[in-house]
């Protein structure tokens, strides 16, 4: 994978040189190491939550801020700026893939995503490219990935992260969200053959965006199957799971064999139940869990050797700071000390209290360390 480079004024920003880490705790954990305390950051942690996001993204179109490295830096900082998170996600979207494979997406205000032409028949698969170039298609993520890395000075790590196959199989063919994803899941029993063939390709596109970020400054990558919940045990285990696999093995592979780091990877299957042992086993450092599962549960069924992120429900935000302390608390009861990263089950809404938000961090922090101190 080609180094990326841009420019910022007359100064180069290149994937090199990366100011020293200061906090590693998030990578740690990560690796199955042991911490002084229970890193934290959340799911969309970049976002409308808070009136600095709305003010940058105030005059431009969703995409084309996703295409501009500087404001996805910017955007990516923001929270830095407010809470002691121990770790930074790029602030890109998960459906840039299908737009890298020529699909249009818009972003519709109070709706969503859109595809104005999504697939409707197998025959709709040739208007895809074949080859994708991430380089050209999506260097712009690696170009805010890079300059997002030298602008964190080192503070805490840099996340990169993609949607997964089924998840944006699912968008191409619903044309956006959907409360029973019927027709993608018709696909799966009226095309299997087609959807494997898109599941493939998008698998190999991915593969190569993930290790992209890497080249570019990504420090662990988090893989989002946000609507594995729509499938029953049967058709993840055909339609995900070896896809999933698929991801980690070849990500790895490939980093080895360009020398770069082979950093931490986390997998979020959200509603996922019945797959957590092979969840386990898919080749993820990290098992990302939602808010409907005790921690106690996932941790007996996952063994020790995993970490788990989680969990808690990003509706508990809207409670008191107060009930928000007692939460966090027992969460990191159910979870245990170590092998653990806490983060929601699931991603900030736009309407949460900022303040209520650098409660949970503080709790999580606060608690965290004085349950390792009385291990």
């Amino acid at each position: 994978m080609a180094a990326q480079q841009r420019t910022e004024g007359s100064a180069l920003i290149l994937p090199t040189e990366f100011p020293q880490l200061k906090n590693d705790t998030f990578l740690r954990a990560a690796q199955g190491k042991e911490t002084e305390y229970t890193p934290v950051w959340c799911m969309r942690q970049a976002g409308r939550y808070l009136p600095e996001f709305r003010e940058t993204r105030a005059t431009q179109d969703f995409f084309a801020t996703c295409r501009s490295p500087e404001k996805c830096c910017e955007l990516t900082l923001q929270p830095l700026r407010r809470f002691p998170f121990d770790a930074a996600i790029i602030f890109s979207d998960i459906l840039v893939v299908p737009q890298a494979l020529g699909m249009e997406v818009v972003m519709i205000p109070g709706k969503g995503p859109s595809f104005p032409e999504p697939l409707k028949e197998v025959e709709d698969l040739l208007k895809l490219r074949q080859k994708v170039d991430v380089a050209t298609e999506l260097g712009y993520v690696f170009q805010a990935i890079t300059l997002t890395r030298h602008k964190l000075e080192g503070k805490v790590p840099l996340i990169g992260f993609s949607g997964a196959p089924w998840t944006l199989m699912s968008y191409m063919i619903e044309g956006g969200g959907s409360k029973t994803m019927a027709k993608a899941k018709a696909w799966l029993y009226r095309h299997p053959e087609a959807s494997h063939r898109l599941l493939t390709l998008l698998t190999n596109v991915i593969v190569d965006y993930l290790v992209g970020q890497v080249a570019a400054g990504a420090q662990a990558l988090q893989l989002f199957e946000s609507h594995a919940g729509h499938l029953g045990p049967e058709q993840f285990a055909e339609f995900c799971l070896p896809f999933i696999r698929s991801i980690a093995k070849q990500v790895k592979n490939k980093l080895r064999e360009e020398s770069l780091p082979v950093v931490p990877m986390i997998v979020f299957a959200k509603d996922a139940h019945y797959a957590l042992e092979d969840l386990a086993e898919s080749g993820y450092e990290v098992v990302g869990l939602d808010w409907t599962i005790r921690p106690q549960d996932a941790r007996r069924r996952m063994g020790k050797g995993i970490t788990l992120q989680g969990n808690l429900d990003p509706c508990a935000l809207y409670a008191s700071k107060e009930k928000i302390e007692e939460l966090v608390k027992k969460m990191l009861e159910g979870f245990g000390s170590q092998h653990y990263i806490a983060n929601l089950g699931h991603g900030l809404y736009p309407d949460m209290s900022p303040e209520h938000v650098g409660a949970f961090v503080d709790a999580v922090h606060k608690h965290s360390r004085h349950f390792n101190k009385s291990c």
